[in-house]
């Protein structure tokens, strides 16, 4: 959050915030969804549940609680991001997927327990769905959606937009239609987006921070590298450690998410917001 515009002073929590959310992934839409943008947000927000990632939204009508009730409905974790106070759930009917979420994830918002749900609190939120997430995914959205704002925020703030194309002729798919035209990533299988976000071994990463903790020589490579790509002849020459050892501590790394591959043997540390390493 600290590196977007305007960051929130302060964050008022209601449930938990774990570890386990360090992969978080917005899905977002229209409030008047279609079957077809029904069945595509189950979809997406499930699988991306059963591989590991958070799913954040707003808990709004439509897209958004849908998206909550599928990772729920696999055992995943969601965290929905309000424009009232933690005490205050809208819409009243979701009171229910409000405490559902609260025992597997949290309530979040930067307005004062007892703020009412009015109407210009909502787009402000929306900068920090985007802004807690690695990534937002625009299932179904009309030309005046919010969810656009959302997706104008991650781009703003540098994280990836996704979208889902829709009928030409739906006015629920124009908004999705068009972020794509403006070179949004087009998802046509969930697991488009574990692969541009090169998180399709979510699973394995956090199993390998169990099993594997740091060492000297973990530190030390981590410590080497930058976000300029380095070739591992060159990480080698720097830390005077013998070849064998870097490549083997580099494939640790890598598996932890800590470091990446960018081709040709070289590697970038990755942040450590997005990697979870402190």
């Amino acid at each position: 959050m600290k590196e977007i515009d305007q960051p929130p002073p302060v964050l008022y929590v209601k449930g938990d915030l774990s570890p386990d959310d360090e992969w978080p992934v917005a899905i977002v839409g229209t409030r008047r969804v279609t079957a077809y943008g029904r069945q595509v947000t189950e979809e997406i927000a499930s699988t991306l549940s059963r591989n590991g990632l958070t799913i954040i939204s707003g808990m709004a009508r439509g897209i958004d609680a849908i998206a909550h009730q599928a990772a729920l409905s696999v055992g995943g974790r969601t965290i929905a991001v309000l424009g009232c106070g933690v005490d205050r759930i809208y819409p009243p009917e979701h009171s229910g997927l409000a405490e559902r979420i609260i025992e597997h994830g949290a309530l979040i918002s930067d307005y004062a327990p007892g703020t009412p749900p009015e109407a210009s609190n909502f787009p402000p939120r929306n900068r920090i769905i985007s802004g807690l997430s690695m990534a937002v995914v625009v299932t179904e959205a009309g030309q005046r959606s919010g969810a656009l704002i959302t997706a104008s925020f991650a781009a703003d703030q540098g994280r990836d937009v996704f979208a889902v194309p829709g009928n030409i002729m739906s006015p629920q798919s124009r908004g999705t239609n068009r972020l794509i035209q403006d070179g949004a990533f087009l998802i046509l299988d969930p697991k488009d987006v574990l692969e541009v976000l090169s998180l399709t071994m979510v699973t394995q990463h956090r199993a390998a921070r169990v099993v594997l903790p740091a060492d000297a020589v973990e530190a030390q490579l981590y410590q080497t590298l930058g976000h300029e790509p380095l070739h591992i002849d060159e990480i080698g020459a720097r830390t005077d450690l013998p070849i064998d050892k870097v490549t083997a501590t580099l494939a640790l790394m890598e598996l932890k998410g800590m470091i990446r591959q960018v081709g040709g043997m070289n590697y970038i540390v990755v942040r450590e917001s997005e990697a979870g390493y402190q």
